[in-house]
């Protein structure tokens, strides 16, 4: 279902080819944009019905394998982190443990009593959550990584995960609408840009 969703496909999209694949070093005879294109099929294919409490659970252990990594790399390499900051900061409002229509979450971490309770708090202090050092180690102490959290956590709980992805994906097509893939983004974009 998320991919058939126009702002989360539009989000991942983004953040994949201007955080993730960058962050990635060259892989011999392989485009890793065309190889994305090759996964973003994949992961739309209704066949697979993946559900968010799957894709959520141990996110304690997850985060320092998959998002991470490439913060560190793109925080050395003077990158963008601003996706990546908030694809955290939406785990931290699942580990909250309700969704935004008041659907409750049932833990799914094994560490999530502590986890709901620290994201909790930092509803009131976003980096109560980065001083997770087993997590977020060294980058979590990062004050860009810090502000785009914090900034990113204000917004989803001020407005919503929705025009939080939306916002970052004007971002996007703002920096590149100049060249053709701001054009390409734009084309396929739901979100309007001004």
């Amino acid at each position: 279902d998320a991919m058939d969703h126009p702002v989360i496909s539009a989000f991942l999209d983004c953040v994949q080819r201007n955080e993730v694949i960058p962050s990635i070093p060259p892989v011999p005879d392989t485009d890793l944009y065309d190889y994305w294109e090759l996964i973003q099929a994949r992961f739309g294919n209704p066949m697979i019905a993946d559900s968010i409490d799957r894709i959520c659970f141990d996110g304690a252990s997850r985060q320092p394998k998959f998002i991470i990594p490439p913060v560190a790399e793109n925080l050395r390499d003077g990158r963008s982190i601003d996706g990546l900051a908030l694809v955290s900061a939406m785990w931290c409002r699942y580990c909250q443990g309700r969704a935004e229509s008041g659907r409750k979450f049932e833990p799914n971490d094994p560490t999530w009593d502590k986890l709901h309770e620290t994201a909790l708090k930092a509803a009131d202090d976003p980096t109560v959550w980065l001083n997770m050092t087993g997590i977020y180690g060294s980058v979590g102490r990062n004050t860009r990584f810090a502000k785009s959290f914090s900034s990113a956590l204000r917004t989803i709980s001020s407005a919503g995960v929705e025009k939080a992805m939306q916002e970052y994906i004007k971002n996007y097509i703002r920096k590149y609408i100049g060249t053709g893939l701001g054009k390409a983004m734009q084309s396929y974009s739901p979100i309007k840009i001004s």
